[in-house]
């Protein structure tokens, strides 16, 4: 019954109802997956396992690292003192809005890290002199203070006083200060020539989320504009979430002119090969099917789609758009449109099965970036191929014309007949084109990520200028202590102290940052507690300081209580830490897991890297090279894809040989793709291109095009007039691919670029070698002769 119902014949209202019915089906597709899709910009999620600490801390780096949140900002462009107050002002806004974790400018931020319940602790967090508590020292407190309240900074001082006579808050928030803050003008950062105000800005959002930044960094412009008003200053912005919603923007631009480019020029294409404005609305149905199913799948298999899924997948899935293409070729007078894809059916299908059996390959690589690639384009290329076969036929418009009657294509496969069926050719070409690619020179495979990126060296030239000015440390070297807990963790990087301030002596760093600089250990909080005086004794001292001043004899009860509540309190925890600006500095430097918790250094201006492996190693700890973590991870994942691809390839010569079943046969459809992959990889080679995975993903879907092109080829050996069908589809499709991967090509964006380039030559490969290697010159001539 069901092909009964198949080869209906539908009046013209019914296939127009029938496509709006197809566009409304998808227009609620659309709807459901947009209610239900979490688009993710976890990086994580496309790349495999760590195996070493430093490949498991880019991992965090890169989800929820501070590094990965910091925004620099530079206002610009008026007088200091306008700079400052708007500083203040933006700082003042942005310090109120949930999305930032941290925002700073230099201003004394004292009594902010330390709420009313860590007071006490201000003397365990700093190192105290021994006679700290004296009747000398205290003495000598007390008539600093009394010159504090004749100055102009009385009115700030004296609410300190009662609990805090010798200052140590403002010590301690003048100690934990950057070691090389930029200098302040009006209380706020300023770059060394005095004309630029400087904030650093953390996010909570992960710096690479793209939808998060763009929020952020919007929310920072708008607070800018309010503050800046008609003064004429500008704001900068740099940081990874910066560039990645700056890249982001690029990207999308650039997306939608290429897209409107293709659009326009496929639309074009197909016009003038059918000349019925209807083929472009139909091609188009199998394509949208394809991409909205395969969200569809993803949404509905896992938590939330990554946008490398959507961005590769559908570049992925371009080969479907050749599935109707065949279709429409093949149509002639007086046959069925079901007749027609019928005898379609087992070439069209052999194509459609052999690459999703390929792309099974990626359920089993165990990252999961690529098991939803896999999900995605499996779900779209069956979805695609089944709305070809049974679903477009009852569409399409009873065919006028056919093209086997084309005297022009009739001139071009005619001419093809006169080449030369290449035997040992093909085998010269091979070993040229093989010893191209093992023996160009430079390295043969990109590992570098940031290259990868298009920020402009301007910009990298003024991230590092910012940097350096705000004295932020250095993204590639980190030191890492490990211990049982915390604790262990924090008291190795203690110990470790001596040995960087030697080193910065030396000249070897140039400064350095951690976690226990914030947070010492809890042993060394109560070693403080020790030197603290009790009760009795610090009364008794404090009595007799105050005597010789005009001071109350209580008037610092206050005081007293606080260093008894000092001495007797439990250590100070990370935990207690939240929601103060300490806690954001301890975080970043602080990386507490189930098992074990680790301690960071981050390193700024380093000069001697063995000097400083060496004394991190005298601790237990080690120097990570970030930049060689990433290298080796990029490795790493492309291994998983070359070994999947590995089985691939068997999978998939395997299934060619299930359906033609003559080696002689599988040959002709394997032995094109298999070349132009080598041709595509020589001429790359050749050109001194570093292959990257965006590469690869180009010559996957390359090699997709070539089965496609070597099946139909083979397939249409049977008769002129099929080979001169198969020719018009084939040509159609291959302007079409090439049209669309030459543009993205001519992109300035590496990745787009990249897999442009790399598709447009297969495309060129694939095709040529398949109408020489596939077609079947031999039958040609006995069809003549008959």
């Amino acid at each position: 019954m069901p092909g009964r119902w198949c080869a209906l014949k539908l009046t013209a209202p019914q296939r127009i109802g029938l496509a709006i019915g197809w566009l409304l089906l998808l227009g609620l597709l659309t709807a459901w997956i947009s209610s239900r899709m979490q688009v993710s910009g976890d990086l994580r999620k496309f790349m495999p396992d760590a195996r070493t600490p430093a490949q498991k801390l880019l991992l965090d780096e890169l989800g929820e690292g501070p590094g990965a949140r910091l925004l620099l900002v530079a206002l610009s462009g008026a007088s200091p003192a306008q700079l400052a107050a708007q500083s203040r002002e933006l700082r003042a806004t942005l310090a109120a809005d949930t999305q930032f974790e941290l925002v700073a400018n230099g201003e004394q931020a004292g009594l902010e890290a330390f709420p009313e319940h860590l007071l006490p602790y201000r003397y365990l967090i700093h190192a105290l002199p021994a006679d700290a508590f004296s009747r000398a020292t205290l003495g000598d407190e007390l008539q600093a203070r009394l010159q504090d309240l004749g100055s102009p900074a009385g009115g700030l001082i004296e609410p300190l006083l009662p609990s805090d006579p010798t200052l140590q808050l403002l010590r301690v928030a003048e100690a934990l200060q950057p070691a090389t803050a930029p200098q302040r003008i009006d209380e706020v950062w300023f770059d060394h020539t005095g004309t630029q105000a400087l904030l650093l800005v953390q996010t909570r959002a992960a710096g690479f989320d793209p939808g998060a930044q763009q929020a952020a960094v919007d929310a920072i412009q708008a607070a800018f504009t309010h503050a800046a008003g008609n003064s004429g200053s500008r704001i900068e912005l740099s940081g990874p979430g910066a560039f990645s919603v700056k890249i982001g923007n690029r990207t999308a631009r650039e997306a939608s002119t290429i897209g409107t480019l293709d659009t326009i020029g496929m639309v074009l294409l197909l016009w003038l090969a059918y000349r019925s404005w209807k083929m472009p609305i139909l091609g188009f149905l199998p394509l949208a099917s394809a991409g909205l199913a395969g969200l569809a799948a993803v949404a509905l298999g896992f938590e939330g789609v990554h946008g490398i899924t959507i961005a590769f997948g559908f570049t992925l899935i371009g080969v479907v758009q050749d599935y109707p293409i065949h279709f429409f070729s093949h149509e002639r007078p007086g046959r069925s449109s079901w007749d027609n894809v019928r005898a379609l059916w087992p070439t069209l299908g052999t194509g459609v099965i052999a690459t999703c059996i390929a792309y099974l390959t990626f359920l089993f690589s165990g990252v999961e970036g690529l098991k939803q690639l896999s999900v995605f384009t499996i779900t779209a290329l069956a979805t695609a191929a089944l709305a070809t076969r049974f679903v477009l036929p009852a569409l399409v418009d009873p065919a006028t014309r056919d093209f086997a009657d084309s005297r022009p294509l009739a001139r071009v496969w005619a001419y093809t007949r006169h080449l030369p069926q290449p035997r040992w050719s093909l085998l010269a070409l091979a070993l040229l084109a093989g010893a191209v690619v093992s023996w160009a020179p430079g390295p043969f495979w990109q590992n570098d990520l940031g290259r990868l990126t298009p920020v402009d060296p301007q910009d990298l030239q003024r991230d590092a200028q910012l940097r350096s000015e705000l004295g932020a440390p250095d993204v590639r070297y980190m030191i890492a202590l490990r211990g049982n807990d915390v604790q262990a963790a924090l008291e190795a990087s203690e110990r470790l102290r001596p040995a960087l301030d030697a080193l910065v002596g030396r000249g070897a760093l140039e400064r350095y940052d951690m976690a226990a600089r914030y947070l010492p250990s809890a042993a060394t909080q109560q070693q403080r507690q020790r030197q603290l005086p009790d009760a009795a004794t610090l009364r008794t001292a404090l009595a007799e300081a105050v005597a010789d001043t005009p001071f109350r004899s209580d008037a610092f009860a206050p005081f007293l209580a606080d260093v008894a509540r000092a001495r007797a309190a439990p250590a100070l925890q990370p935990k207690d830490l939240k929601d103060t600006p300490l806690a954001t500095a301890v975080g970043g430097l602080l990386v507490q897991g189930q098992q074990h918790s680790t301690a960071l250094v981050s390193l700024s201006g380093l000069h001697d890297i063995a000097a400083l492996a060496a004394a991190a190693r005298t601790q237990g700890g080690e120097l990570l090279d970030l930049k060689n973590a990433s290298e080796s991870l990029v490795a790493d994942y492309r291994g998983r894809v070359l070994a999947a691809l590995a089985v691939a390839v068997l999978l998939l010569s395997a299934t060619v040989w299930a359906a033609l079943r003559t080696p002689r046969r599988v040959v002709r459809v394997l032995l094109p793709m298999a070349l132009s992959t080598l041709l595509v990889l020589a001429v790359l080679r050749g050109l001194g291109v570093e292959l990257n995975l965006f590469h690869l993903i180009g010559l996957i879907l390359a090699a997709g095009l070539g089965l496609d092109y070597g099946l139909f080829f083979e397939h249409a050996g049977d008769s002129h007039a099929d080979q001169l069908r198969t020719l018009h589809g084939l040509l159609v499709c291959s302007v079409m691919t090439l049209l669309v991967f030459s543009l993205l090509g001519l992109s300035s964006i590496p990745v787009l670029r990249a897999i442009g380039s790399t598709v447009a030559l297969g495309v060129v490969c694939n095709f040529v070698l398949a109408l020489l290697v596939s077609r079947h010159p031999l039958q040609e001539q006995a069809d003549d002769r008959a």
